[in-house]
């Protein structure tokens, strides 16, 4: 009996333990990339990516076609002048070089034989052996001879020269940007086989969209910086604006001169060409595009508000003036100095506390990492 109410209140004890609800446990507070805003030294302006270029490329090809025997220089070679670039398949020039020699000696023995015999009907017409007609035939015939002399001299010039349009040299100093023929290719004549930059002026190709055509007319001058030294403002003109839109993209063409380009600028690589705004150009807020997300319909961001050493988030709205390749630039809704998310922003919820991580100490972990 008493071994059955030891056992009754142990189940009792075991059922109420089984009932009670487990402590809590203390969720750990989630990171977040967070940035500090400041005005950007870049000015808020048009921004334009494009590529850089020489002032003047060529496309040089064969002036007669032919098989492709020997290319001596690849992308990215620098070139001199009268530097051997390819050569064609020199057989058949050759033997029509040739030929015309071989009938330009025959137009000169027809000559030197038709002037032998108008020498000699001459002597005759003075004698009264043959009649002045017989010597004016003679006379036409050493003529013609001396005609087909001169036809086939030139076309024994023209065959010389085909015979040395079989080797492709450059005409200028400059580098090679593209090679469209290889060893071994049949090309027809004038079909490029490579494209020579130019040494010289350095200009940014780059696409506009119609609408700021005009202000581009008026800007004249405009700002340039290298994707690899964005700290860095080159000087540039607006040089050729496309007369017509592009067929596909619809937009326009502009080339923009380097006007002060360093030796570090160079062929193919990316630039920026900002229009500047006068509205902006005490300086803007650019933040990371990622920081930006639609809420309700408006652009808003994640103002991070200090809690000790973690951070509550707060939604604040703000007003986009440009989306831009290297960010978004902030019109309105955040003052510099103010912290906000610059990553997972759409998993971020009101009012939770997070863990503040700086954006260049995530930049460097990833790239350890």
């Amino acid at each position: 009996m008493m071994n059955r109410t030891v056992m009754a209140g142990a189940l009792a004890v075991a059922l109420l333990s089984a009932c009670s609800k487990p402590q809590p446990v203390a969720e750990v507070p989630r990171p977040v990339v967070v940035q500090k805003l400041a005005l950007s030294p870049v000015v808020a302006g048009a921004l334009y990516s494009g590529e850089v270029r020489a002032r003047y490329e060529s496309d040089l090809a064969f002036r007669i076609g032919g098989k492709i025997v020997e290319r001596q220089v690849d992308v990215g070679a620098v070139v001199k002048p009268g530097q051997l670039l390819a050569r064609l398949d020199p057989s058949d020039a050759g033997l029509a070089a040739e030929a015309a020699r071989a009938q330009l000696a025959a137009a000169e023995n027809e000559r030197a034989f038709a002037k032998a015999e108008m020498t000699r009907y001459q002597d005759l017409v003075a004698r009264g052996f043959v009649s002045r007609s017989v010597l004016e035939a003679k006379e036409t015939s050493f003529k013609s001879a001396a005609a087909r002399v001169e036809q086939a001299r030139a076309q024994a010039t023209v065959a010389g020269n085909q015979a040395g349009y079989t080797r492709l040299v450059a005409d200028q100093p400059g580098v090679i940007t593209a090679v469209a023929a290889e060893v071994g290719q049949v090309v027809k004549e004038s079909a490029m086989v490579m494209k020579l930059a130019r040494e010289g002026e350095r200009e940014v190709l780059i696409a506009v969209p119609e609408r700021r055509i005009a202000a581009l007319r008026k800007a004249g001058q405009v700002e340039v910086r290298m994707l690899n030294e964005p700290e860095t403002a080159l000087q540039g003109r607006v040089r050729e604006i496309a007369p017509s839109a592009d067929a596909a993209t619809r937009t326009y063409a502009v080339r923009v001169s380097i006007v002060d380009a360093a030796p570090s600028v160079q062929l193919g690589m990316t630039a920026n060409v900002i229009l500047p705004d006068a509205a902006s150009a005490a300086g803007a807020l650019l933040v990371p595009s990622t920081a930006v997300f639609e809420h309700q319909g408006a652009s808003a961001v994640w103002v991070m508000v200090a809690e000790g050493e973690l951070v509550k988030p707060v939604l604040r709205p703000v007003t986009v003036r440009q989306y831009r390749e290297d960010g978004v630039v902030i019109a309105a809704g955040v003052q510099p100095g103010e912290t906000i998310a610059v990553a997972g922003a759409h998993r971020i919820v009101a009012g939770q506390l997070l863990r503040p991580v700086p954006r260049a100490a995530a930049a460097g972990v990833r790239a350890g990492g």
